[in-house]
């Protein structure tokens, strides 16, 4: 494995880190959820759907998942050819669509999130609550920051 040059920073040292144990939760969710026949992107606009029994715009979903418009149409499509999405007529804007669970994709949430909290558990296993609470607090700020970034490298374009 090829190690970051000794004058890179701690700070570059943690990012790589960081990045590696993200690619390997994501490979890691990716198995996890083909029992079901799910991607990791499915299951979260289902499970994003699951806490909204009105539903919500697929602009919605992009935002709240942090994916592009595009992407979450073709979700939707595969969700909904499954039969665990609907779309139906936004109540407020006749030119979207209020994306909603179906009873199936109800109960395949419900029967995935006991095994996925079980999952999330381990983990973390080993890691204090308040460890827990202090590492979201400073991805929050990490994150903070590379959006800052990205805003300013995106301006200078």
């Amino acid at each position: 494995m090829n190690r970051p040059p000794a004058d890179s920073g701690p700070h570059y040292q943690a990012l790589l880190e960081l990045l590696r144990a993200a690619e390997s939760l994501w490979n890691a969710s990716r198995v996890f959820f083909a029992r079901w026949d799910l991607s990791p992107s499915q299951f979260n606009v289902l499970n994003l759907l699951h806490d909204l029994p009105e539903g919500c715009s697929q602009m919605q979903l992009s935002r709240q998942l942090i994916t592009h418009r595009s992407n979450i149409t073709g979700l939707v499509d595969r969700l909904e050819a499954r039969g665990l999405v609907r779309r139906e007529n936004h109540p407020s804007d006749r030119r979207a669509f209020n994306v909603r669970t179906t009873p199936a994709g109800r109960a395949l949430v419900e029967e995935i999130l006991p095994h996925y909290y079980r999952s999330a558990e381990a983990v973390w296993n080993g890691v204090s609550a308040e460890r827990a609470r202090r590492i979201v607090r400073e991805m929050s700020a990490l994150g903070a920051a590379a959006q800052k970034i990205a805003g300013g490298l995106a301006e200078n374009e």
